[in-house]
């Protein structure tokens, strides 16, 4: 791996067995991980943190916002944010933004590592 980690992920999980190993091989791929249990947490690190190059979020979370909402605010904040979603099962329809990725539950790391990297070719339309 070079010295500097490709791309800042945040990765917003709150199983936290899920994010825990999810973390630990996006890290062992060479990536910088921010972890997050909930929306308010990951807008709080979007908020002070410059270097978040993708936003990595389940759908279903506990709190105000779910994945959909934090993703809208995300992109708000910061237009052109590459988002990732993943979910299990969710009963509310698709809200996916622009340029953003859907995961259903259970994924491969590998498969999530590939999507990161696609993100290096420029913004999706």
């Amino acid at each position: 791996m070079s010295g500097t980690p490709q791309h800042r992920i945040l990765m917003v999980e709150d199983e936290s067995l899920l994010l825990e190993v999810i973390t630990a091989d996006l890290e062992d791929a060479g990536f910088s991980v921010f972890p997050a249990a909930t929306a308010e947490a990951a807008m709080t690190i979007l908020r002070t943190e410059a270097s978040i190059d993708i936003l990595f979020t389940d759908i279903r979370l506990p709190g105000e916002m779910d994945g959909w909402q934090l993703a809208e605010a995300a992109r708000t904040l910061r237009p052109g944010l590459p988002v990732i979603y993943a979910t299990g099962f969710t009963q509310t329809p698709p809200r996916l933004i622009a340029g953003s990725l859907f995961f259903t539950k259970p994924y491969r790391a590998a498969a999530l590592i590939k999507a990161i990297r696609s993100f290096e070719a420029g913004p999706r339309q």
